[in-house]
């Protein structure tokens, strides 16, 4: 992973010609592949918490290709239940900016697609071929799909399968219980 931090200031460092502040900060995160406990993100409320208002600089944040995936540490509510899943997010591109007013602006961008100098082709020929490409792309997929949606179904007729009995086990102590 790359982490770049840079601070500029003077004239030529303001995101707008009309900006109150001559600083900027811009972050750069790039190839970050991390997992967080959600107990840690919800534990930095206490820390971003201040009595003074603090002065509003603005920001670019750009990140490219980053996985990070939040983990629910807290204890189960019921000693049975397995636990929320791990909730992945995946970002190709993307740029956060704050602005003078102190609000943050998101943008996905696209990264940008580098063509040798080579393979420099006549326009009609290079519309086809990605065409062709995702036709193959799709004709590959469906096997791997199909096994993907067999797994779905199983692990969907499991939790079926535990519900029922979870409602089984509760109807036992309390036979009036309805869902």
């Amino acid at each position: 992973p790359e982490l770049s931090l840079r601070l500029e200031g003077g004239p030529g460092a303001a995101p707008s010609p009309r900006a109150q502040h001559t600083d900027l900060l811009r972050v750069l995160l790039r190839g970050c592949d991390t997992e967080l406990c959600m107990s840690s993100l919800t534990s930095l409320g206490p820390f971003l918490e201040d009595e003074i208002i603090p002065e509003v600089i603005p920001m670019e944040i750009e990140v490219v290709d980053a996985k990070i995936t939040l983990k629910d540490d807290s204890p189960p509510v019921y000693p049975t239940s397995p636990g929320p899943l791990p909730i992945t997010l995946a970002v190709d591109h993307i740029v956060v900016r704050r602005r003078d007013d102190g609000v943050f602006y998101l943008t996905e961008e696209e990264k940008p697609v580098s063509v040798p100098e080579e393979q420099n082709a006549p326009a009609e020929s290079v519309l086809a071929a990605p065409a062709a490409g995702a036709r193959g792309l799709q004709l590959k997929q469906v096997p791997e799909l199909e096994r993907e949606l067999q797994t779905m179904k199983l692990a969907l007729a499991k939790a079926n399968m535990d519900k029922a009995h979870l409602l089984q086990e509760i109807r036992k102590y309390n036979p009036l219980f309805q869902l």
